[in-house]
């Protein structure tokens, strides 16, 4: 019966419904976008780096920080709305992402860095050519993880004004409606269960490609 009341409530709210999915969309993608543009080409960095074993561990011991904490810090900051959801969410996506790139760069084979450089390839080549598409498969399994996450937290982000699927859901603890409650929800859950079937499919893609999808889960 409730699966039914929310279908028909879901219906009715058709127009309020595409606007909070497209909000949502719009800023974990946009986070998403943002804390790979850092993660990656740091990510490269620590892996070539002394002190990127460091740096690594800051980053893993902050994974700990809960998400409302990171909204509740960026509130004073920036104020309410899009903004400071986009720096949370960000922050959130940045560890996984930058934390695998490192564990991928480091785990190509010293023999095959030497090969490469020894037919005349340059740094930049030998990332862009070798170390990259093998590094592939856990960079995406780090994108997947942060993408998961990112959505699954930016329902919090209603909290500070930023819209999207988690306004249904507050709205639904405010009014008592388990409609509204279980529509955000549920909702949620599939956006989540999208992104992460099209992350698997890219990265089996990739483990195929570079011949060990045998060993992909």
């Amino acid at each position: 019966m409730l699966l039914a009341q929310t279908w028909a409530y879901a219906l009715a709210h058709a127009n309020d419904l595409g606007l909070a999915v497209r909000q949502h969309v719009v800023l974990c993608a946009a986070a998403l976008a943002v804390a790979a543009i850092v993660g990656l080409p740091l990510g490269v960095w620590t892996s070539r780096s002394e002190a990127g074993r460091s740096v690594v561990g800051v980053v893993t011991a902050l994974r700990v920080v809960p998400s409302l904490a990171v909204l509740a810090f960026m509130l004073p900051l920036l104020g309410l709305g899009f903004w400071p959801a986009l720096v949370a969410l960000a922050l959130l996506a940045f560890p996984p992402i930058l934390i695998n790139t490192d564990v991928a760069l480091r785990g190509v084979a010293a023999p095959i860095r030497e090969a490469a450089l020894g037919m005349g390839m340059r740094p930049a080549q030998l990332l862009a050519r070798v170390e990259a598409p093998l590094a592939a498969p856990v960079v995406i399994a780090g994108l997947r993880t942060s993408a998961v996450e990112v959505i699954a937290s930016a329902t919090l982000a209603a909290f500070i004004g930023a819209g999207g699927l988690g306004t249904f859901i507050l709205d639904g603890l405010a009014n008592n409606d388990m409609r509204q409650l279980l529509l955000g929800a549920v909702s949620v859950a599939v956006l989540a269960f999208c992104v992460e079937v099209l992350a698997s499919a890219l990265f089996l893609a990739s483990a195929h490609r570079i011949g060990y999808a045998a060993g992909a889960r």
